[in-house]
């Protein structure tokens, strides 16, 4: 079994990502984005490694020696009000804390990581589990986590490339998709959806979306929910 997938995200109406891009520069709906990811009610939020270094305080881990580590899932907690998930496939984040605003820190590594990155993320009291020897297998994580910490309802919040790797793979249950009166206007600015150059001619796995519902919020911001049926 795996966690029902919701793709939250917050664009531009041209699709873009990048706040920081976005004209008008003053934000319209301080705060909603943040509202709402706390109304879908997960047990869990996901971001891949480059978000995931965003809030990292830790040095390097490599430096650590230590005994061989065993390849299996090393949990912290069990149980709490939400877990920040990030994937990290080689090991490359040093935290240097346990939580993200409260939330305890779960990482989803590949076997390839090495020993010392294994020692530095039980020093910072950070759980990890694993999902496929050299590449992170996303349907493997899914389930691991629902296995190891009883996660059903995961909010996907990542740069478009891990969210698109989730489409495609046809693990998107749901998006929920926040559209904000900004424009980003120029080419290359990160998407809600994208891919690396190797999957960038793969299809979704999507037989029919269906419009569950859409909201007018303050701000002029547009709140849509579109359910996803996959192959």
């Amino acid at each position: 079994m795996r966690p029902r997938v919701i793709c939250h995200m917050g664009a531009s109406i041209d699709g873009r990502t990048l706040p920081n891009r976005w004209r008008p520069s003053e934000d319209p709906t301080p705060g909603l984005y943040e509202r709402l990811h706390e109304e879908l009610r997960g047990d869990a939020w996901l971001v891949g490694r480059v978000t995931g270094e965003e809030f990292a305080r830790g040095s390097d881990y490599s430096t650590r020696i230590g005994q061989r580590l065993p390849r299996e899932s090393w949990i912290v907690r069990r149980s709490a009000g939400l877990f920040a998930v990030v994937l990290d496939s080689h090991g490359r984040i040093a935290w240097g804390r346990s939580d993200i605003n409260g939330d305890p820190i779960v990482v989803v590594l590949t076997k390839g990581t090495s020993d010392a990155h294994l020692a530095g993320l039980r020093s910072d009291n950070v759980s990890y589990v694993f999902a496929g020897e050299e590449r992170i297998d996303l349907t493997l994580a899914l389930k691991t986590l629902n296995q190891e910490l009883g996660i059903k309802r995961l909010l996907l919040e990542g740069g478009g490339t891990i969210n698109g790797a989730f489409l495609r793979a046809g693990l998107v249950d749901e998006v929920s998709l926040l559209i904000l009166p900004v424009v980003d206007g120029a080419k290359g600015a990160p998407s809600v959806f994208d891919s690396v150059d190797e999957d960038a001619g793969v299809a979704p796995l999507i037989e029919s979306m269906t419009l569950e519902s859409s909201q007018t919020l303050e701000g002029g911001a547009v709140w849509l929910r579109y359910q996803l049926q996959n192959r």
